[in-house]
């Protein structure tokens, strides 16, 4: 006699391809949870759903295993269980369940990676699965080992304190200022894309001798804190004047930009003029003259969410120690770094408000190698911003070494010093708009 159909046991399919759909279906799960309007564009809300999306996936190859094959990986629903509630728990509570899991869940997460290598090697009998699954355990391993070493490694460096300077709340986070030498103007440096104030080391010491000056760091940078707000140029110029206002730096300034801290130069003397008394464009970039942002029209996407969901993403791999493979020792660093870049656009707009400095000391000081086609003009158009200005090329400085390299930083402080003394006299530049070699 045949067995009736319903009696019949169902159909058993490959592991492999339930393994593949299962881990498909599980990063596409997580990248469409982490784009999704409802979930907040915070590292913490990011991170949860890319956790519950992973979740699912192993939640899917467990019920899938056990349903379709002969092969049941009952297994698989301890990572999407564990997976899930770190993930609900991160957009339950945000910021407060970050903090805390960073304790405990990379010794969690190891534990049961462990674990889920003996399962996997005794329950796996298909070779494409293993294939798929180990890989993925693997990831999970060295996520373990990373963020475990991250959490440990802040901790110890938030209990550290600068040795010189002092940190002061600009509201809702600390930025770090270090002011040293005496007189007038005080010279107040910003320093270039995804630096520091450390990276001013070369240059800071010879002003000081000559004036007061300031050094800081942006938000997320060196000793700062990191910021909850969206670090545009307008931000970075409102905390920077908070900045020297809280840590009574008073006025008349002397602002001297490298790359796009020339940016942040040109933004704050549009915004206070009356506290700048000079400019020094240490090859900046240039704003977007006549670009100014056009009334708000409707769009699919909302840019500015788009760039926090970004930012997000970056701050979490940094937490699983991917900032240190490239270079950066804090995930905060790496976060505010592309931040930087990505709000590029609204800053060079904001720079571009100051459409003349009127007869104020400028100087504009350029790279003498290395610089793209058109550079050269962008600096003297930055330069026709003051009829009292001079642009002034370092022969054999790159865009880099302006501030870095002790020769040419040593170049890049007469500069600034030459804006100084201007100012103090009341005297013109010495050269006029004409550009003029150094070297």
């Amino acid at each position: 006699m045949f067995d009736s159909p319903s009696l019949q046991s169902p159909p058993k399919h490959q592991l492999g391809g339930i393994a593949a759909g299962s881990a498909g279906t599980g990063v596409l799960a997580a990248l469409l949870l982490a784009a999704a309007p409802f979930v907040p564009a915070t590292e913490a809300g990011v991170t949860g759903a890319i956790l519950v999306g992973l979740a699912l996936g192993w939640g899917i190859l467990a019920v899938l295993s056990v349903r379709f094959t002969d092969q049941p990986q009952i297994w698989a629903f301890a990572p999407a269980l564990f997976l899930g509630m770190g993930g609900f728990l991160l957009l339950a509570f945000g910021s407060p369940a970050h903090e805390a899991l960073a304790w405990v869940w990379p010794p969690a997460l190891l534990i049961l990676a462990l674990w889920m290598i003996v399962k996997a090697s005794q329950r796996l009998r298909s070779r494409g699965a293993r294939l798929l699954l180990y890989p993925g355990i693997a990831v999970l391993v060295l996520a373990s080992l990373g963020a475990g070493h991250e959490t440990v490694r802040g901790a110890v460096d938030a209990q550290a304190r600068p040795v010189q300077g002092e940190l002061i709340d600009v509201g809702g986070h600390r930025l770090y200022l270090n002011c040293t030498g005496a007189g007038s103007p005080t010279v107040v440096l910003e320093p270039g894309a995804g630096l520091s104030s450390s990276d001013l080391r070369w240059m800071t010491p010879v002003v000081a001798r000559n004036t007061r000056v300031c050094v800081y760091d942006r938000a997320g940078r060196g000793w700062s804190d990191s910021a909850t707000t969206p670090q545009d140029g307008g931000q970075v110029v409102a905390d920077l004047h908070t900045l020297l206002q809280r840590g009574k730096v008073p006025g008349p300034y002397v602002l001297a930009g490298h790359s796009f801290g020339g940016l942040y130069a040109l933004t704050f003397a549009a915004r206070y003029p009356e506290e700048v008394a000079g400019l020094v464009l240490v090859d900046s970039t240039a704003p977007a003259a006549g670009r100014e942002l056009e009334p708000a029209q409707p769009a699919a996407a909302d840019p500015d969410d788009t760039i926090n969901r970004i930012s997000a993403l970056v701050a979490g791999a940094a937490r699983l120690g991917l900032g240190r493979l490239v270079g950066v020792a804090e995930p905060s660093h790496l976060r505010s770094t592309v931040e930087e870049y990505l709000h590029a656009g609204a800053s060079v707009r904001k720079a571009a408000a100051l459409e003349t400095f009127t007869n104020r000391p400028l100087a504009v000081l350029t790279a003498g190698t290395g610089t793209e086609p058109g550079w050269a003009a962008s600096q003297e158009a930055l330069a026709s911003l003051s009829t009292n200005s001079l642009h002034r090329v370092i022969d054999g400085a790159t865009h880099a070494s302006l501030v870095t390299d002790r020769e040419d930083a040593a170049a890049t402080a007469r500069g600034i010093l030459d804006v100084v003394s201007a100012v103090r006299t009341g005297s013109p530049m010495d050269s006029g708009r004409s550009a003029e070699s150094e070297r």
